[in-house]
């Protein structure tokens, strides 16, 4: 779908009012529960962390100085519903090492992308849940879906996406923009039956326009 003349900034201020200040769907209590649910959640639901995998892993491993005297192994029971479970709890064994206690994990894009299991997708989360100042926009598989949809970008690479959204964007909006194109993935431009009359964006939207 080929970019069209729209004025994306002002397109997206109904999209940003409706979702600016809403948390992420994980549902975590301290940076350091945020980090680690951020990296299980990599392919698993946010209810599946949430609701099966959390509540008991953080009762054992309640703070990161916890979790670094852990073994993978020692995971393995909490982590069994995880996808590619084994890999992420070295892991998180890992960044426990590295970073030792919850008051020492990183606030930067390049500090955090240097952690085991920790891209730009997550960094930008774990950025914009602290309230840092974005380096980058959240690029989850709802924004792939939508961002393209509406038109505002030519790619359905994750990668190309964040680059090109940077582009149209000033750095004021990174922060709120890829979160607020994925609780509109979550909950009205769905895969299929997407509900184009309750959208904010269907006036701008190439899709809908396209019907």
């Amino acid at each position: 779908m080929m970019a069209r003349s729209v004025d994306w900034e002002q397109a997206f201020q109904p999209l940003l009012k409706k979702y600016k200040n809403r948390k992420h769907p994980l549902n975590y209590k301290n940076r350091y529960q945020l980090l680690v649910m951020v990296v299980l959640s990599a392919q698993s639901s946010d209810k599946l962390i949430n609701e099966e995998v959390a509540p008991a892993f953080f009762s054992a491993y309640p703070t990161m100085k916890d979790l670094a005297k852990a073994s993978s192994s020692e995971l393995m029971p909490y982590l069994g519903k995880v996808r590619n479970f084994g890999t992420k709890a070295q892991w998180l064994v890992n960044i426990a090492k590295m970073v030792k206690s919850d008051d020492a994990i990183p606030h930067t894009m390049e500090a955090l992308t240097e952690l085991p299991g920790v891209g730009r997708k997550s960094a930008n989360v774990i950025i914009r849940e602290s309230g840092d100042k974005a380096e980058g926009i959240i690029v989850d598989l709802h924004v792939v879906r939508v961002a393209p949809r509406l038109g505002i970008v030519t790619s359905e690479n994750p990668v190309q996406i964040e680059k090109q959204l940077m582009k149209i964007f000033p750095q004021k909006y990174w922060g709120d923009i890829g979160m607020a194109l994925s609780f509109l993935g979550r909950e009205i431009c769905r895969p299929t039956n997407p509900k184009c009359e309750q959208c904010v964006m269907n006036s701008s939207c190439g899709y809908y326009n396209k019907q």
